[in-house]
């Protein structure tokens, strides 16, 4: 009875309570060992030939089974195929175990072989794809030739009043836009749009670095087209950027160049230009020169001004319309402060000359009429000293030789104030020699008359 009860409790057991791993695999990998109604070793055998048939470089793999154990022996191309191999073995059922006596070949020509094959394959599937690809050449050819056609028709922009630099900005815009959709057509030809979203992934990330790395030039760029659009200055204006001033000779995508009054080229980048206090000397014609004189403070101040404004107003230069003006700036210990100021007109007048000449001629006219300019009173006081009988006086005043000064330098026909164009003539001769690119008005019109 008890023998009875025992083999019940053996026959009731599950199938897989006698089932033992596969060495070198794991356990989601591995089959059970069927007890009951297993396969047959040349069953299990056949289904492997069978299955290795099917597959690529497996064909010449030899395959026994003796007791459930499956033995591979061969060679195949590849460490991949080798695995692959394995793995079908272990899922065979009724598969307890398996030896991968498989090898590679040492042999340089079948190494060589898959890739061969693998070259060969893309080399047929390029040769069928080679009408879609010259089609795809074709339309990114055409739509960047049209691209480059539109670009050179900006007179629709210039007649909306845009710059050259900013007429070539978009020009340049339209022709990147309709060569890009050219590209778009041509990878949509090729079944190959999702590398779209990848290349504008790897552009995002380098547009970033370009931006940080190249942010001056990008600045200056774009301060250049915002300074062709608004035309603050012209070629031959004067003008200042904070301390720093000339005669306006181009304007380029990345500086401004000026000639200074010593004729040495000050280029400035655009962007400080744009951020910084600029003085246009040049835009209104007239302009305002002053200077400073110091008076007695005996005199009579409405004589002061009487003489000065008399004397300007006799200059050659002096606009009468705004007229000159005398005004009390300070009142000092030992004197008065006046301000002289005076207009000229600098198509005529040169501004430094005028404002030399009247100040020669207001000292003039005051040292005639007798105005004294004191200079700075200081109160010594001497302590007295013992001094010996033998030391021989030193000499107290020094003689003063007066200087005549000539009639003809005070006469006010010899005034030279006539409008200096040297620094005006060196910058034709740079407009007209140069190859450098000028964003400004008339820029271009002097290259192309001088290559002409």
């Amino acid at each position: 009875m008890k023998a009875l009860l025992l083999a019940l409790l053996v026959c009731c057991l599950p199938d897989n309570s006698m089932a033992m791993p596969a060495q070198g695999e794991s356990d989601s990998q591995t089959a059970a060992i069927q007890v009951i109604n297993a396969p047959q070793d040349e069953a299990i055998a056949a289904r492997f030939r069978a299955i290795s048939a099917a597959i690529a470089g497996m064909e010449t793999v030899e395959v026994s089974v003796q007791a459930g154990v499956l033995t591979l022996k061969g060679e195949v191309n590849t460490a991949q195929l080798k695995t692959a191999a394995a793995d079908i073995a272990n899922r065979l059922q009724g598969v307890v175990h398996v030896q991968n006596q498989l090898q590679e070949p040492v042999a340089l020509r079948s190494r060589l072989a898959p890739a061969v094959d693998k070259f060969g394959e893309m080399l047929t599937n390029a040769v069928q794809m080679l009408p879609l690809l010259l089609l795809a050449l074709l339309s990114i050819v055409l739509f960047w030739l049209a691209g480059s056609w539109l670009s050179q028709r900006g007179a629709l922009l210039r007649r909306l009043g845009l710059s050259e630099l900013a007429t070539n900005l978009g020009m340049r815009f339209v022709r990147l836009i309709i060569t890009s959709i050219g590209i778009l057509i041509a990878l949509e030809l090729l079944d190959a749009t999702a590398l779209v979203s990848a290349v504008l992934g790897v552009a995002g990330v380098i547009g970033i670095a370009l931006g940080f790395a190249f942010r001056n030039i990008v600045e200056n760029y774009l301060a250049g087209v915002l300074l062709s659009t608004r035309n603050p200055f012209a070629i031959g204006d004067f003008i200042q950027v904070d301390s720093m001033s000339g005669s306006v000779v181009r304007l380029t995508s990345r500086d401004t160049v000026l000639m200074t009054l010593d004729g040495n080229h000050l280029r400035i980048p655009n962007s400080q230009i744009i951020t910084s206090p600029m003085t246009n000397f040049s835009r209104n014609p007239l302009r305002r020169f002053e200077f400073s004189v110091g008076v007695s403070v005996d005199l009579d101040l409405v004589v002061v001004r009487q003489l000065a404004i008399a004397t300007l107003q006799q200059m050659t230069g002096i606009l009468a319309d705004p007229r000159p003006r005398v005004l009390v700036q300070e009142l000092g210990d030992s004197t008065v402060t006046v301000r002289v100021l005076a207009w000229v007109d600098q198509r005529d007048t040169d501004f430094l000359k005028a404002r030399s000449e009247a100040i020669r001629l207001v000292k003039a006219a005051f040292d005639k009429a007798g105005i004294e300019m004191p200079e700075p009173i200081y109160r010594i006081h001497m302590a007295e000293m013992p001094v010996a009988a033998d030391h021989a006086a030193a000499p107290t005043a020094t003689a003063l030789t007066a200087i005549d000064v000539p009639a003809s330098a005070t006469s006010m026909a010899a005034v030279d104030v006539s409008a200096d164009t040297t620094i005006e003539q060196q910058v034709q001769d740079d407009l007209q020699h140069s190859e450098e690119e000028n964003l400004l008005p008339g820029g271009k019109a002097a290259a192309k008359t001088t290559k002409s």
